[in-house]
């Protein structure tokens, strides 16, 4: 069973950048496309970014030009870099395959706040 691991969350201001990391526990490159999503209380998880085994990526409208999703398949890992983060952009961020077909992990809080 595979198990999904975020981190890197936290506090941050408006303007401001953060880092998010995805470790799961099994191989990436055999998972497929990856993608990290967000939740806002009483709302259902959206797609924020997604990215192939090649490197292809797609991205919400509402984080075009701000986030960057990447994979580093050696280090069996994907990030979400954020810049010029606003405070409609507080959630808790979540990563999965673009299927979204695994066991959703625990998640990591992101709080854009003067």
């Amino acid at each position: 069973q595979v198990q999904l691991v975020e981190s890197g969350g936290g506090l941050v201001q408006p303007g401001g950048s953060l880092g998010l990391s995805c470790a799961p526990s099994g191989s990436i490159f055999r998972l497929g496309t990856m993608a990290w999503y967000r939740q806002y209380p009483g709302k259902r998880r959206e797609l924020v970014a997604s990215i192939t085994r090649g490197a292809n990526t797609n991205y919400a409208d509402s984080v075009k030009g701000r986030f960057t999703i990447s994979r580093d398949n050696a280090k069996n890992t994907v990030y979400l870099q954020m810049h010029s983060l606003k405070s409609e952009d507080t959630a808790i961020y979540y990563c999965n395959t673009d299927l979204a077909n695994f066991p959703w992990g625990q998640g990591t809080q992101v709080t854009v706040s003067s």
